[in-house]
């Protein structure tokens, strides 16, 4: 069984040449048949040319330097798509998972699951971003049914079947086990370790959470209803036609019992801005979302675009 570890890299200079060595002493010590696929996903403060060394010494290591800054998901998304191990493991570049519980994830990939998630059961990071993270994995929790404690850890190991077909767009990187499940995978979790960060800057900033609950919406509906949409956008229709009908009832009633004066009512022009503006965002954003999905798979095309790839056998 190969093991390919792919590490999405973003401005961590200290920490790739420690990262590297952690890795490698893992995969040596148990005797892996092994890859490291760094990502360098757009740095510009040294990093590819720390790593650029690294490779040099170590043909195990591959690298792939993208042209710009495309994100976590697309990095994600290129390692997936050059790795060539039977399993594959993902973690972060910023020494916070720890490589040394990989031969556990990779035990139960071996008991048979498909996808296995780290849980940070002890997090190391400041105490305003683990409340809004566990927050966040409760609600993820609540309305996708993917029950885990930990969404957002990067530490995870999949059968590269899986992981070759996530189809991961925008930042649904920490939507992964929803993704699996939609797939079909069989996913579980168990602890890991995660230590502070000692060298360089997080890349967590407060928009991040609002950024989730807008991609939880995409992905309650991708379970529950890409395959039968016209159940989503019918039952959303048939409520606001039956709150519509209430209130024009209500005004018609005035209108002809009373007469009332209803024409110049902002409760009709309100009624009627909202209705209409709510079915056009909802509509525009969803099928926004799959036009997006049409125009990348059906022509092959890939969210990112590599500048540089070293120690691959077809490139230089």
């Amino acid at each position: 069984m190969k093991i390919s570890v792919v590490v999405p890299i973003y401005n961590e200079k200290d920490n790739v040449a420690i990262l590297h060595k952690k890795i490698k002493d893992v995969m040596v010590k148990n005797s892996y048949d092994y890859e490291i696929i760094f990502v360098d996903d757009g740095s510009s403060d040294g990093t590819f040319e720390v790593m650029q060394q690294l490779a040099k010494g170590d043909k195990n290591l591959k690298i792939i330097r993208f042209r710009r800054n495309f994100g976590q998901t697309a990095a994600m998304a290129a390692g997936f798509d050059y790795a060539k191990g039977d399993v594959i493991v993902s973690l972060d570049g910023d020494l916070q998972n720890d490589p040394e519980d990989i031969p556990a994830l990779l035990q139960k990939i071996e008991e048979g699951y498909d996808v296995v998630s780290g849980w940070r059961k002890n997090r190391q990071d400041e105490k305003k971003r683990v409340a809004f993270s566990k927050v966040a994995n409760w609600l993820i929790g609540r309305i996708t049914k993917v029950d885990l404690h930990d969404y957002g850890c990067s530490l995870k190991a999949y059968r590269s079947d899986v992981a070759k077909n996530l189809h991961m767009y925008g930042e649904l990187h920490r939507f992964i086990p929803v993704l699996a499940n939609i797939y079909g995978a069989s996913i579980t979790e168990i602890p890991v370790r995660h230590h502070p960060r000692q060298f360089g800057q997080s890349k967590y900033n407060l928009s991040r959470t609002f950024r989730v609950i807008v991609d939880l919406i995409l992905m309650y509906f991708m379970q529950k209803f890409v395959t039968r949409p016209i159940h989503f956008f019918g039952i959303i229709g048939f409520f606001l036609f039956a709150l519509g009908f209430g209130i024009d009832s209500y005004l018609a009633v005035e209108k002809i019992f009373f007469g009332m004066n209803i024409g110049n009512r902002p409760l009709l022009l309100m009624g009627v801005l909202l209705i209409l503006t709510g079915i056009n965002l909802g509509g525009i954003g969803i099928i926004s979302e799959f036009l997006t999905r049409i125009y990348y798979e059906s022509q092959n095309k890939k969210i990112y675009n590599i500048k540089t790839m070293i120690n691959f056998d077809d490139k230089t």
